[in-house]
């Protein structure tokens, strides 16, 4: 399987001729939708997902939760709501849904539906949220800044879990200081952990196996 990291928190996976990809959202590529075999989105928020590219999208299958599902209404995307434990299989894809909710923004404002994707038993997108799905983890896919985090949080999360390589996702607001200090940050993790733990560009691609 190969992925190839799109910007902010959008990733593409590609296996055996078909294609997935995961949170195309406002800041992501406008092609990141092309040839596209189905969708996996996390949670509503814009940086995330945005309707208007899943108009005529036509044959691509979209796994989300229901308030994404509602915000599509209406674009012809062929749309199944999901939950915490459901498992299904899509364009050659085994998929397993995990956590139920969006990481606490503030205590004040409410929470939002967040379902985090394992991918054929080893990649692991958490959308929104720091959920630790139970099994092992090879790939982890894992969210670097946002105004839900912080940074010892990340930590925890690539401790806990504990895979084999990591690479950063939601990056999309972060300047170039602010990507030093997180490549600075995975560098010391790598160390660590012996894990292979990097930054990835958007557009560059890695082999999962």
């Amino acid at each position: 399987m190969q992925l190839t990291k799109l910007t902010h928190a959008s990733v593409r996976l590609v296996k055996d001729g078909a294609t997935l990809v995961i949170d195309p959202g406002s800041f992501t590529e406008p092609d990141a939708l092309d040839g596209a075999d189905a969708v996996l989105i996390t949670h509503e928020h814009p940086d995330h997902m945005a309707p208007d590219r899943f108009a005529g999208l036509g044959r691509s299958e979209v796994y989300t939760t229901r308030g994404v599902a509602e915000k599509l209404e209406g674009t012809g995307a062929r749309v199944h709501v999901v939950g915490d434990g459901d498992r299904f299989e899509v364009a050659g894809f085994d998929v397993a849904v995990v956590g139920e909710l969006h990481a606490v923004v503030h205590p004040e404002w409410p929470r939002l539906g967040n379902v985090g994707f394992l991918i054929d038993h080893h990649t692991f997108h958490p959308g929104d949220a720091f959920n630790v799905p139970g099994v092992a983890v090879d790939t982890l896919l894992v969210p670097v800044h946002g105004p839900w985090m912080k940074a010892p949080e990340m930590v925890d999360f690539v401790r806990e879990i504990g895979p084999r390589q990591a690479y950063p996702i939601h990056d999309g607001f972060l300047n170039e200081r602010g990507l030093g200090l997180v490549d600075n940050l995975l560098r010391d993790l790598a160390k660590r952990y012996d894990a292979e733990i990097r930054r990835l560009e958007p557009g560059e691609q890695v082999d999962l196996g």
